[in-house]
């Protein structure tokens, strides 16, 4: 699994807008029960005469407040669930709510962590603003709860100007047409989060503030008495014109697929060419032409880390021995391939290797072949790379094949097929997905049919995206990254399935889909120049879990 999510917890709207009557704003009001959360900013609806200048234009600005699950966050890490910092993006998801009135062309938002905590409360009044707090729970323009006031109006945040202890924590997103969805890379501010603490290098998570950018929101200049004792922001380098109406939808929407959230995105993409390896070609690149192979520490169903081998400067060493199909490792270790990374020139015969992620070990070599080749090759695995190698913890094996050029100018495809699909899942199933390939124009003969095992292809990048069948609604798109396969490690590429001897494979996590619908998984496979999406696509449903 390489997408994980995590839907708000709690949101609001708040205002200094004035209610129907142009006369009394509804700064008490209280939005946290809406389905809808609101941005825009209103310059000159009415006059104020308690301006610098006599009489000036009114300000009138609306703002949204957005929290999220960070402690879960921090469970999931600590599980493994998600990797640790720097190998995982987050980015906040926010969709479009479509309306009917006027909405703000190339305005700019600005997204920063909110640096006191607030309270969601449960009006509803959009319109005429009545759902006061009335000093009850719920945050508003003037008060962040029922006994609390914001130490700035219009709630506080991590900026440069309000003096904190935590530096500027501003970031913008720009939207041309005004009805775009919102994304953004927020990975420095949750992880902070996950910090919490300014002595640890964070700041407590109280969640975001969205609103219009300092120069788009409305003008407005008063004197001392009125700005200090009223509801409206002095800004003096603000908009004289206004933009109104943004509207995202909030955690409280019936659409499912339209409530804010953390995205976490990684890549955790193993390929394992234990089914694949190949004996060196000068046909191929020196990055081609290296191999690499896994150990999987299973203890009772689940990864677990070798003891004394748990993080990245862990080494685990291999050597290769020959033998036929049916026999054990014979003979002495082979001489490899020497690299800088992987194998020395000191010791030929030994695989420096390394660790991956809780209970997952690798090691890559390049192979040379012998005038007569060798048809079996036995991994034998070692936690010592001395020169008298220590403890054996395992042996594998693997058959190598020859690359060979071909005479036909020809591009091949794959016919593709999920073997192990269900027709139903529960929302909390995390099932690994496992992907057949076999060439299309595979056609054995009729003596053979009945006993030849087709062979499964096995695929060097390859991708996966889910839509809902109903309506075509595009759940998790192709996380292919860029126009060509990216490193592994490139968190871009999220939905890259990994591969071993059986085939390709990914993770899909259910609770990330609405349950009582019909999904549809596509497949889409990079060959050059560029990605080739199948129009074959596989169905499964998904069900509330039934003790949920």
């Amino acid at each position: 699994m390489t997408i994980k999510r995590y839907v708000a917890t709690k949101d609001n709207t708040i205002t200094n807008a004035f209610k129907e009557n142009l006369i009394n704003r509804g700064t008490g009001s209280n939005m946290g029960a809406s389905d809808i959360l609101e941005i825009y900013s209103l310059y000159g609806q009415t006059y104020d005469s308690s301006s610098l200048e006599g009489i000036t234009r009114t300000q009138e600005l609306s703002r949204a407040l957005i929290q999220f699950p960070v402690s879960t966050i921090i469970t999931d890490r600590a599980s493994g669930t998600i990797p640790a910092s720097g190998s995982v993006d987050f980015y906040l998801r926010m969709y479009n709510a479509k309306h009917g009135q006027t909405i703000p062309k190339e305005m700019t938002l600005t997204v920063v962590p909110v640096s006191s905590s607030w309270e969601e409360g449960f009006g509803l009044d959009m319109e005429g603003y009545r759902d006061s707090t009335k000093n009850q729970q719920g945050s508003n323009w003037i008060k962040r709860s029922a006994d609390t006031s914001w130490a700035t109006i219009g709630g506080t945040y991590l900026t440069a100007s309000a003096n904190n202890d935590y530096g500027d924590r501003r970031q913008q997103v720009t939207f041309a047409k005004g009805t775009e969805d919102l994304k953004l890379d927020v990975t420095d501010t949750v992880e902070r989060w996950i910090k919490s603490t300014l002595a640890a290098g964070g700041f407590p998570n109280y969640g975001f503030g969205i609103h219009l950018t300092a120069s788009q929101e409305a003008y407005f200049s008063a004197s001392a008495g009125d700005f200090a004792s009223g509801s409206i922001i002095q800004n003096v380098s603000g908009a004289t014109r206004s933009f109104y109406t943004k509207r995202f939808f909030s955690r409280t929407s019936e659409f499912f697929f339209k409530r804010p959230l953390i995205e976490a995105r990684w890549d955790s993409t193993i390929k394992d060419n234990r089914g694949n390896i190949q004996y060196s070609s000068s046909l191929l690149s020196a990055g081609d032409n290296l191999n690499t192979i896994y150990l999987y520490n299973y203890v009772n169903g689940q990864l677990k880390n070798i003891p004394n081998l748990t993080d990245d400067s862990a080494k685990i060493y291999v050597q290769l021995f020959s033998g036929s199909a049916s026999s054990v490792p014979t003979g002495s270790a082979i001489d490899l391939v020497t690299t800088t990374d992987y194998v020395s020139t000191a010791v030929p015969t030994v695989v420096t290797g390394g660790y991956v992620s809780t209970g997952i070990y690798s090691a890559s070599f390049a192979l040379t072949a012998a005038a007569s080749l060798v048809t079996r090759f036995y991994d034998v695995w070692h936690l010592d790379g001395t020169s008298m190698l220590g403890t054996q913890v395992y042996t594998g094996s693997f058959d190598p094949t020859l690359f060979r050029a071909s005479n036909r100018n020809s591009r091949s495809r794959c016919v593709l097929n999920i073997t192990n699909l269900k027709s139903t899942y529960e929302t909390t199933e995390n099932p690994r997905i496992r992907v057949f390939a076999r060439l299309k124009d595979w056609s054995p003969t009729i003596y053979s049919k009945a006993t030849a095992n087709v062979e499964n292809i096995i695929i060097d990048d390859m991708y996966y995206k889910v839509i809902r069948a109903l309506d075509n609604t595009n759940v998790i798109n192709f996380g292919t990254g860029s126009t060509s396969p990216q490193a592994i490690g490139t968190n871009a590429s999220y939905t890259r399935l990994s591969f071993d001897m059986s085939g390709s494979y990914f993770d899909l996590d259910m609770s990330m889909l609405e349950p009582g619908y019909m999904y549809t998984i596509n497949l889409a496979v990079y060959k050059e120049p560029g990605y080739d999406q199948y129009s074959q696509g596989f169905n499964f449903r998904v069900e509330e879990a039934e003790d949920s």
